[in-house]
């Protein structure tokens, strides 16, 4: 790599370091009121991959998203959501390259959410996205998360928020579960983010966490929720504030369980890790497979080992923020190419 290259990155590592810090020493003491509209001006367009609905009984299908729309808009960031009709949690980046896409209004929101976003310019208008020039309805199939990012960067948003040159920000999530380690290829709120920045859209990832002593009810809880989305408003200001709001590379952002009243041990700079988290069965009947999976219990012999040193998966378990660059380049990189790399060049 460039020298010049090396040092900027290494520069903008250390800024961005330098910002998960003082968010972390934000998020533990009292704001004063002139620090509650650090987004004031900023266009945010928000999506997740749970989607809109938050119609179950645990609001795994969306409470996050309406956690996230009330913390932007209190401090000042003007709101539009656009998202999955339906869950597409694990989709990853995938997308409709054919056919029409519906956008369809939501009137009436969730209760206690309904007027979070009223002074906001757009009125905090949250969108679901189908597939089809049908109205979206129980049996629809949803747009992808990364569907709803690029129609609103595409078109969307100039049609329905007057957005001509907007956004300014993608937001996704908070999701439901953390997005680290091997997650991170299969995760739409991810997969979302990217199509952002892939549009040149600055992007960050915001991810809610269980409860990691308990594995056999992954729940998020309310106050998880709450607590992502307003460490997410604050850190996200921070990075505004200097700058760092770039589209070279996602913000993800991984907020622990804590009991409530807790805060976070610390805000980590960490890499994606290696472990694989999730294992897939294929039960066969005839020519039908049932799907199901499983978290990978540990010691399993078909669920890969970590080997980084400081893996977001393993400091997101010991109660820490995680913060990780992801990029969409998927070169890799390192010592272990180079018998491949003097082999194609060479032919040795």
């Amino acid at each position: 790599m460039n020298h010049r290259r090396t040092l900027a990155a290494l520069a903008a590592t250390g800024t961005v370091l330098l910002a998960c810090t003082q968010a972390q020493a934000a998020h533990d003491r009292p704001e004063p009121d002139d620090d509650r509209r650090s987004l004031a001006g900023l266009r945010v367009l928000l999506s997740n991959d749970d989607s809109m609905q938050m119609a179950r009984p645990n609001a795994s299908d969306g409470k996050g998203l309406y956690e996230v729309r009330r913390a932007l808009c209190a401090a000042g960031a003007d709101v539009v959501v656009m998202a999955p009709w339906a869950n597409q949690s694990g989709v990853g980046t995938s997308a409709t390259g054919g056919g029409q896409l519906t956008v369809q209004r939501r009137s009436a929101l969730p209760t206690g959410y309904e007027g979070d976003c009223s002074g906001a310019p757009s009125g905090g208008a949250v969108y679901g996205v189908c597939k089809g020039s049908a109205p979206c309805g129980p049996s629809t199939p949803s747009a992808t998360p990364a569907d709803t990012v690029r129609l609103g960067i595409g078109g969307g948003l100039a049609a329905k928020a007057g957005w001509a040159d907007g956004p300014d920000l993608v937001v996704t999530g908070s999701n439901y579960g953390p997005n680290v380690a091997s997650v991170v290829n299969e995760s739409g709120t991810v997969g979302a983010a990217l199509a952002a920045i892939d549009e040149g859209v600055p992007a960050v990832a915001l991810n809610s966490s269980y409860d990691p002593a308990v594995t056999d009810s992954l729940e998020v809880a309310d106050h998880t929720y709450r607590d992502t989305a307003e460490f997410g408003a604050k850190f996200i200001g921070d990075l505004r504030e200097r700058g760092l709001l770039t589209t070279k590379f996602v913000v993800n952002v991984n907020y622990p369980h804590r009991e409530k009243g807790q805060r976070p041990k610390s805000t980590e700079w960490t890499s994606v890790g290696t472990q694989k988290l999730v294992r897939f069965r294929y039960t066969a009947k005839g020519d039908t497979f049932t799907i199901g999976g499983e978290l990978c219990p540990p010691g399993a012999t078909d669920c890969r080992p970590e080997t980084k040193r400081r893996p977001d998966f393993a400091l997101l378990q010991r109660g820490h923020v995680t913060v990780t660059p992801i990029s969409p380049d998927r070169t890799h990189t390192g010592r272990d190419t180079w018998r491949l790399q003097r082999f194609v060049r060479g032919g040795r």
